[in-house]
């Protein structure tokens, strides 16, 4: 399959559509980016690549590292994860306080923001040099050892970040941080501002499509069992309050973030990632949502 020619032909017909999503606003970093920026790459896991448009171009990850932190503390961490997150879709958007107080400091899963903030705290009292130590792991997945945080996003994330403190203060009370908040908060923010290109992005999830195995270096990253729950997971959470739309239009598990990329992965096939800024209403790549639609119709390589 010519899935370059396929990515040139959707790109032209999505042209013709309007494109009525906005940047991220709530920090600079985010607000200034060139909106009309796109990119797209697909690594199959026979390590063939395909790209278009500003696949190299790096660009705020976002959540989407929120499932890289989960599979950090879920593949070497022993520590019952299921214990203090759930695993179910939120129905509410991710930074809600209304669910968390009514679960009783626990988050509905670990992809939303108070759930990602309880993966943190796991790490953080699991390992010597937390930061460092998930930069190294992402960095070992891609393959690439220039891979790092923005210092300036991970600063403004802290300083636009009332809502996060809200809700890590929250779970303190109910028992579910046990760290230092400023500490976990650091984690946090710095995991959030972590930069990488559609290509990186797509070859660093390749494992997730490959059993838990990195195709390249050989290693096992997570069990079959344990990859198949996390991309149940991102199936299920992976956009907050649409992933059933995700779900039905796109038919992949995969995960957002509001810098404007999506991760999604084909079991056994490959993992694509595809980066346009604009975001819809509920904070997920406008354009990316239809691209990754088109694509997965065209093609019939969705998983039903």
């Amino acid at each position: 399959m010519n899935y370059e020619k396929t990515f040139e032909e959707i790109y032209n017909e999505l042209l013709n559509r309007e494109d009525r999503g906005s940047v991220a606003d709530y920090i600079p970093e985010l607000a200034n980016v060139d909106p009309d920026q796109f990119g797209v790459c697909l690594t199959t896991v026979k390590r063939e690549e395909f790209s278009y448009g500003d696949a190299e171009k790096r660009f705020s990850i976002q959540s989407i590292a929120k499932v890289l932190s989960f599979v950090m503390a879920y593949s070497s961490i022993k520590s019952n994860i299921w214990e203090r997150t759930n695993l179910e879709p939120a129905g509410t958007p991710f930074n809600s306080l209304l669910q968390l107080e009514h679960d009783r400091g626990i988050p509905r899963n670990p992809f939303i923001n108070a759930g990602a903030l309880v993966i943190c705290d796991i790490l953080v009292s699991e390992l010597a040099s937390p930061k460092e130590n998930i930069r190294a792991f992402i960095r070992r997945l891609s393959g690439n050892n220039t891979v790092d945080f923005n210092p300036a996003v991970a600063h403004a994330e802290k300083k636009a970040g009332s809502r996060n403190y809200a809700m890590i203060y929250l779970m303190k009370s109910f028992g579910n941080i046990r760290n230092d908040i400023e500490t976990v908060m650091d984690l946090y923010c710095h995991l959030c501002a972590i930069e990488m290109s559609c290509k990186e992005l797509s070859g660093t999830f390749l494992f997730l499509a490959n059993n838990g195995v990195v195709p390249w270096s050989g290693e096992r990253i997570l069990s079959p069992s344990r990859t198949k729950r996390t991309n149940a997971l991102m199936q299920t959470c992976g956009f907050y309050d649409e992933a059933g739309q995700f779900t039905f239009k796109v038919g992949l598990p995969g995960k957002s973030g509001v810098g404007g990329g999506i991760v999604a992965i084909h079991p056994e096939k490959y993992a694509i990632a595809v980066w346009s800024p604009r975001l819809n209403k509920k904070g997920n790549s406008y354009k990316g949502m239809l691209f990754l639609e088109e694509f997965t119709t065209k093609t019939r390589l969705s998983i039903f």
